[in-house]
């Protein structure tokens, strides 16, 4: 199934709207009891089904993963071609445009997909590359308490995962901010984000108040990911989570 969403921009009377429509979202079900959720953000020109069917072999029997699909776009970065994903980029630079637009989107998609689970599951937010970037955004709005365009975000994130990213108030603001959780991994030798991004990304959420960081570098490790840094991954999120009965 598609889920669409309308975002307004300018001014005046007669706003721009841009049309977003998502892709198909898989599901992959707790093989135990039910105590986390976990939407993972798949990367540029991916989808949800390639991720599910490797969260699926992860030992994380408490965990619920929901693996959506970005809407099918033209990417600046690729000279227009369309592809999946969750915002547009012009290029992996310090210096390149943000599309808020779209990262509001894209988190509000996050957060419809949170919005149904039972009160008493943990909520968290993880992702590669693109769908990683995703992730800090959403984690920067959950911690501000608003998307980028002042709408309320409506969930409390128990926790992020991220591997291979570049990330772009109030007392209460930082308060929840020290509270998240981040876990972000990045390859040493990875040629499509530099790993000085992903440094950098780590020193700026943890200046921006959210001290609750672990950063974890692979050395020689290219923009993929390898079983050592999934089994931190599953570590960290039974850790940080306190999920019952996960098979080490």
């Amino acid at each position: 199934m598609s889920y669409q969403q309308n975002f307004s921009t300018g001014s005046g009377s007669r706003p721009a709207r841009r049309n977003f429509e998502f892709g198909r979202t898989y599901v992959v079900r707790p093989k135990g009891k039910h105590q986390a959720t976990i939407v993972w953000l798949h990367g540029l020109g991916d989808n949800g089904s390639s991720w599910s069917q490797q969260l699926e072999n992860l030992p994380l029997p408490n965990i619920k993963w929901i693996c959506p699909t970005a809407p099918t776009r033209p990417v600046a970065m690729l000279g227009g071609f369309t592809c999946t994903a969750w915002f547009d980029v012009g290029e992996i630079s310090e210096d390149s445009p943000d599309d808020w637009e779209g990262l509001d989107a894209s988190a509000a998609h996050v957060a419809n997909l949170l919005s149904t689970e039972p009160a008493d599951v943990k909520v968290a937010v993880g992702g590669f590359s693109m769908g990683a970037a995703t992730a800090i955004y959403s984690a920067t709005c959950a911690a501000m308490g608003q998307y980028g365009n002042g709408n309320a975000y409506p969930i409390n994130l128990r926790a992020v995962e991220l591997e291979e990213q570049r990330s772009k108030g109030s007392h209460e603001a930082a308060r929840r901010a020290a509270s998240l959780p981040l876990f972000l991994c990045h390859g040493t030798s990875d040629d499509v984000v530099p790993y000085s991004y992903g440094e950098k990304s780590a020193h700026c959420l943890n200046a921006a108040g959210f001290r609750n960081l672990t950063f974890k570098s692979y050395e020689g490790l290219g923009h993929y990911t390898v079983p050592g840094e999934m089994d931190e991954a599953r570590n960290w999120l039974t850790a940080r989570l306190g999920l019952e009965g996960s098979r080490y």
